[in-house]
């Protein structure tokens, strides 16, 4: 056992049973005002912080063992310094909840809106009428529920693209389900892209998992009337691994797949020319679109698109999203449909 877990049980120990037990329910963390419903006295308090055996974390609030705090007692702290019915929210709550891979360095914390709360060092503090209604009941360290947190992050985006990567990312992740969230949306008044944000919803909950995904439905398939495919189609490789492939035009054999910076960041490249070799031995054509071809040129990606299922045996015709689209000026060129 550490030095520091040592330290942390003998300090624990000299606390009441009442306060001993709420430090090891709060990560060794510890308020002023929990102290002295436990029966310690203001000099009790500041004799622990005197001889060092305390550590002050923000007014108020201490640390009951020697040593840095890690990060959850640093949450703690931020959460009792805010005081009743604070609840760790937005970036933070989406660390703890698997909605995001990283720690933001400032910790944020939603409060009741009738509350005033002065500033806290390191603390992102927000207010919401609805704070205590949105806590995932058992957490520890309190924090908001994932379609709370979805919503509240997707509130301060400062983009759609970005509204539209907590979304999906949430369903990737399995965190949460198109009812759970749409019933969130409904218990809030003021809802900054709510009718795109349902259509996002259904998106998502149908297999978009990503923000190029999801602007690939969009901007290129049901803009230029592409046949629908089946999204994340499950397959099995030459070796016997499994996967799952963007998009399958099944009756045409023809398979698209969408990488790029914001879709897969982490995408090994041997796993792209796997999954196309694997394509090939199906018999299946593989096209491969990044976030430039899907963001900033989806009627160039549409035509394409297009072209190679015509030749795959599709007799239908793309169709141009608005005046001046290339999709007009092309249909002319196009394959004469293959037969199959």
């Amino acid at each position: 056992m550490s030095v520091h877990a040592l330290t942390l049980i003998r300090m624990k120990s000299e606390l009441p049973p009442t306060l001993r037990n709420l430090a090891r329910y709060q990560y060794g963390v510890v308020s002023r005002t929990q102290a002295l419903r436990a029966g310690l006295t203001e000099d009790m308090i500041k004799f622990r912080v005197r001889s060092d055996r305390w550590r002050v974390l923000h007014p108020g609030v201490y640390a009951t063992f020697t040593g840095a705090p890690g990060r959850t007692a640093q949450l703690w702290a931020a959460v009792l310094s805010a005081g009743p019915g604070a609840v760790l929210s937005h970036e933070t709550a989406a660390e703890l909840l698997r909605l995001s891979d990283k720690a933001v360095a400032s910790i944020h914390v939603t409060v009741p809106r009738q509350r005033h709360v002065a500033a806290i060092r390191g603390v992102i503090l927000h207010r919401s009428g609805r704070a205590v209604e949105a806590v995932l009941g058992g957490s520890n360290p309190p924090r908001t529920r994932v379609e709370e947190t979805v919503l509240d992050l997707t509130q301060v985006a400062a983009s759609f693209d970005d509204v539209c990567g907590w979304v999906t990312r949430a369903f990737a992740r399995e965190l949460t389900d198109q009812e759970r969230l749409q019933a969130a949306m409904r218990q809030r008044t003021k809802l900054r892209w709510r009718a795109d944000m349902h259509e996002l919803i259904v998106a998502a909950a149908g297999g978009d998992h990503s923000v190029l995904e999801y602007r690939y439905d969009r901007d290129v398939e049901r803009a230029h009337g592409l046949p629908e495919p089946v999204r994340q189609a499950a397959f099995v490789g030459p070796d016997g691994r499994r996967g799952r492939r963007d998009r399958l035009y099944r009756d045409y054999d023809v398979v698209v797949e969408l990488d790029g910076r914001l879709a897969h960041p982490a995408e090994d490249p041997w796993g792209d020319k796997n999954r196309d070799n694997a394509a090939a031995v199906d018999g299946q054509q593989s096209l491969r679109y990044g976030w430039t071809h899907v963001r900033w040129h989806p009627c160039a990606t549409a035509l394409q698109v297009a072209a190679v299922l015509r030749r795959h045996g599709w007799d239908g015709w793309p169709r141009p999203c608005a005046p001046g689209c290339p999709v007009g000026r092309a249909l002319a060129r196009l394959p004469v449909t293959a037969g199959r």
